[in-house]
């Protein structure tokens, strides 16, 4: 049933935009004054930021279409972007600041989760939703 959910292609539509969403929650919850610091209580930056792009990276890779080189593609480029722009929204806020550090631990994550699953996919053959 996980596998199901997770890894074929008759739900890699949802994957995709549930990739968004939690995208967009990330933006609104990070502008909130005062979450950040609750949330780093939990866990360190560089380990959120590390999560949280890795499984958006993993539910792009696994909700995109084509073959593993377009999808690892789509999914990098497109984490680069999120985490760019993640980066411009918090400098905007005087409470928060935009590293690039930050940005390059979720270009390095998604990097990794997408290496991940292009082996995954070679290793177990699981077809790519075309």
């Amino acid at each position: 049933m996980l596998k199901q959910i997770l890894l074929t292609s008759s739900h890699a539509r949802l994957r995709y935009w549930t990739a968004i969403v939690l995208y967009l929650l990330i933006l609104v919850i990070g502008s909130i004054p005062g979450a950040r610091q609750d949330i780093g209580m939990l866990a360190r930056g560089v380990i959120l930021h590390s999560i949280a792009y890795a499984g958006l990276a993993f539910l792009i890779f696994t909700g995109s279409r084509g073959g593993l080189g377009l999808r690892a593609a789509k999914a990098v480029l497109t984490i680069a972007l999120m985490g760019a722009l993640d980066e411009v929204v918090q400098s905007c806020f005087p409470y928060r600041h935009g590293a690039v550090s930050d940005w390059l631990v979720d270009c390095n994550a998604a990097l990794l989760a997408t290496g991940f699953m292009w082996a995954l996919w070679s290793r177990y053959r699981i077809l790519p939703a075309d």
